[in-house]
């Protein structure tokens, strides 16, 4: 048979076999980092809890809302099965049927470093249409919400967004094209730039009119199904895409090791097996000291923590590739450090 190209099933060749997608044509199309809910340095697949000050679940993904333990996030959360083509996924469970007041707000999100982003041109005349792409699953039916934004001081922007969950419990694929926005200041640099949120229930305040961005805070766009509005209810999410261009793309995929180590440069974690690692470089007045360097080169300066065996190490010269770990010397005059922590998160 001749070789078939078609723009919806992509090349067929002559021995029946199809690639349904060409190379990437440059690094990064997809601006989400680990969209496909692979990566859990924090929790390793363990249920973690909303709060008010916000927290991580999946690497790059942090859940919050106005009000603390309204629903709980946990990778492949009731182990159903994912789309076809992805081993993972970020699931959400209500805790609570919860009435939304004005002020409220929960959800899902994932800020964008501005140097990941500042092709794009936001704020300026050449803006560039972006499309965002998903896999969702929910116990619940309707109109959801969701946003892009940009909260830097005094230039907030906002594109409230909907889609359509049609069918209770199964997986069903969404795009949504959001037109590039002309007005505002937009990090270029290390920086928190663009944001992307998924509403589980947002109320008035933070709720405008879908399809237009606007200059202020918002989260939802308004009227869209509140998932903490139901006790038990379910919403699920996996290859999560932003791309430019007005046409949604096969998911972009990478090595695990490459999307690994595009989480470590905001977070990464580290425990040592038996002893752990000697504190070697130095002792001085009861202590021992030792340098570690970063898997990864961080985004900024990074907050670190740390354990040792001979006691509470204290963390000095700290910097973008690593720090200096001091700790009290045990009864034989050493120390081990066991675990550290190391958060350069936006």
């Amino acid at each position: 048979m001749p070789v078939s190209i078609s723009g919806t099933n992509g090349v067929t060749f002559p021995d029946s076999s199809l690639q349904a997608a060409a190379a990437s044509p440059y690094v990064l199309k997809n601006r989400i980092i680990n969209g496909a809910m692979v990566v859990d340095q924090r929790n390793a697949g363990a249920s973690v809890t909303q709060t008010t000050a916000g927290g991580y679940c999946v690497d790059r993904w942090n859940i919050n809302g106005s009000i603390t333990t309204k629903f709980t996030a946990q990778q492949n959360a009731a182990a159903v099965t994912p789309p076809t083509g992805f081993t993972n996924y970020l699931g959400i469970t209500s805790s609570s049927s919860y009435t939304l007041l004005a002020g409220d707000y929960f959800y899902l999100m994932q800020g964008i470093e501005g140097f990941n982003v500042s092709d794009l041109d936001c704020g300026t005349a050449t803006a560039k249409t972006v499309t965002l792409s998903f896999w969702v699953r929910s116990s619940l039916t309707g109109t959801f919400g969701g946003t892009l934004r940009n909260l830097i001081s005094g230039a907030t922007r906002s594109y409230p967004f909907t889609y359509t969950i049609s069918v209770a419990n199964t997986w069903e694929l969404k795009s949504v094209t959001v037109a590039g926005d002309t007005s505002g200041t937009w990090a270029t640099g290390s920086g928190n730039s663009l944001t992307i949120c998924f509403s589980m229930g947002t109320g008035s305040t933070y709720s405008g009119t879908a399809g237009a961005w606007a200059g202020s805070n918002l989260i939802s766009a308004t009227g869209a199904t509140s998932v903490v509005g139901t006790n038990g209810a379910t919403w699920y999410v996996t290859g999560v895409q932003l791309e430019v261009g007005s046409t949604a793309t096969p998911f972009e995929r990478r090595l695990y090791n490459a999307e690994l180590a595009n989480c470590q440069r905001y977070y990464e974690t580290f425990t040592y097996s038996s002893a752990g690692f000697y504190l070697t470089n130095g002792y001085s007045g009861g202590f021992r000291y030792g340098n570690v360097f970063w898997k990864v080169e961080k985004r900024t300066t990074p907050t670190t923590t740390a354990s040792g065996s001979g006691g509470t190490p204290s963390i000095t010269s700290e910097s973008t590739t690593g720090a200096r770990i001091t700790a009290p010397a045990n009864g034989s005059g050493d120390n081990f450090l066991t675990a550290y922590t190391a958060s350069a998160e936006l």
